[in-house]
């Protein structure tokens, strides 16, 4: 096991022998083999755990046998707690979902923060395969079918030679010590299932099943890169770069058959989803001036290109709303409508929508979050007051205020987005022209 470990990693070039790599270890078995491999082939390593808290004492177990297990091998040790529940509830996705951003967005910090080369999951060759289904199930175009990959920007995945068989036999050879997860037997979660029903289902169809799916994948990660050739083709044709902006042209992007394909190759490493990509295209047919954002970068749908820029980095990060438009995306998603003022209308009686008189403000608008001696008129006040003594008196912690969004036209601040507008934007009855913000949570 160790020697094929150590040809694994020189074949895919995934680190030098002086880089220091930070282990990702939950205490099972994959990732305590992981750190045991290491250990033996004299690399320079720490261990990082995350506890979820979402299994009590056994979590809290988890975390202590890491903990022992970097102490026994000397070398530092990292863990943080998350209260995952909480974060998923907040941001309307699965537990699954919110384990992932949790620890993703911890372990990059963690290697930032303590000058490690490289961060190393303990993925093996079974989770490939089941991956493989896995985003069969979501949809995937050929990226999501040509398995996992060996290494990906400062991500490495040095165990993907072995099977999970394999690891099983040479953990209980040598008595390497780990820790089972109680909900890895249980078949609600996807993968779970596929593991114990789905797969052994097909191995009794065909007892050599996985390695023709091995093969498969295989033959999906060869045709992939052809694809990706392709691309690079194609990008001579429809792209320039100028001035630090990215032009996209318009024109030769609708006229070509497998534009949507292209398109979400182009931008996917640019942050922009599946879902986005659909959105541009279908505003290629529409008045120019839309925006979409990912993390990173704005696009923009202009008459003749789709121009896409790094957002500008300040203290403050903002976006800018050129012009009412249907719907923004990023970082936020709100949706916008403009409608003439009706004497019989009464505006929603809900923090997520704010309905203001559209002569009050000017385009473009920002959105930002709050900075210190940010003032506003909270609805239904004549009086100004400071944005942080209104957090305070909602009884907000730090991570709520910091997550909080405030909708501006120039300096002042019409909406603090999900919880009050700005009374100097209310509609009267002198209004004439409406727009309503809508915040769409997901």
């Amino acid at each position: 096991m160790i020697s094929a470990f150590r040809q694994y990693i020189n074949e895919f070039n995934l680190f030098d022998p002086e880089d220091h790599i930070l282990l990702t270890v939950s205490g099972g078995m994959d990732s305590s083999l992981m750190a045991e491999l290491f250990f033996r082939a004299d690399f320079r390593f720490g261990i990082a755990h995350c506890n979820f808290q979402l299994r009590g004492a056994e979590a809290d177990r988890d975390e202590q046998f890491v903990k022992d297990l970097a102490a026994n091998y000397k070398t530092p040790f990292y863990t943080v707690r998350f209260n995952t529940r909480e974060y998923a509830e907040e941001n309307k996705i699965s537990i699954q979902m919110a384990a992932r951003d949790l620890r993703y967005q911890w372990f990059e910090k963690t290697r930032k923060q303590n000058k490690y080369d490289y961060i190393a999951l303990a993925h093996n060759k079974d989770d490939v395969e089941e991956t493989f289904f896995i985003n069969l199930l979501r949809g995937t175009g050929i990226r999501g079918l040509s398995g996992m990959k060996s290494k990906t920007g400062r991500i490495i995945r040095p165990l993907l030679f072995a099977s999970r068989k394999s690891i099983h036999e040479y953990i209980t050879k040598y008595k390497i010590g780990f820790v089972e997860d109680s909900s890895n037997a249980e078949i609600k979660y996807v993968r779970n299932h596929i593991r114990h029903k789905i797969i052994p289902e097909f191995e009794k169809i065909k007892p050599d099943f996985r390695n023709s799916l091995d093969k498969t994948i295989e033959h999906l990660n060869e045709t992939e890169m052809l694809v990706q050739d392709a691309i690079l083709q194609k990008k001579k044709e429809f792209i320039r770069e100028e001035g630090g902006k990215i032009y996209i042209d318009q024109l030769r992007l609708k006229n070509y058959k497998f534009r949507k394909t292209f398109l979400f190759e182009f931008l996917r490493p640019y942050g922009f989803s599946s879902s986005i990509v659909q959105d541009i295209l279908k505003a290629l047919d529409t008045t120019p001036g839309k925006q979409f954002f990912s993390e990173n970068y704005r696009l923009i749908s202009d008459r003749k290109n789709l121009i896409l820029t790094q957002k500008r980095s300040t203290d403050t990060e903002q976006f800018i709303i050129e012009t009412i438009q249907d719907e923004i995306n990023s970082p936020l998603r709100i949706r916008m409508t403009e409608f003439e003022f009706n004497s019989g209308f009464s505006p929603p009686a809900d923090s997520r929508v704010a309905t203001v008189d559209a002569d009050k403000i000017t385009f473009p608008l920002n959105l930002r979050k709050w900075k210190k001696g940010d003032r506003f008129f909270p609805f239904g006040m004549q009086n100004s007051k400071k944005l942080s003594d209104f957090f305070i008196d909602l009884k907000l912690s730090l991570d709520e205020k910091e997550k909080t969004w405030l909708l501006c036209s120039g300096e002042n601040i019409i909406w603090v987005i999900g919880k009050r507008m700005d009374d100097r934007f209310k509609i009267t009855g002198d209004t004439k022209r409406m727009i309503q913000f809508e915040w769409i949570r997901e």
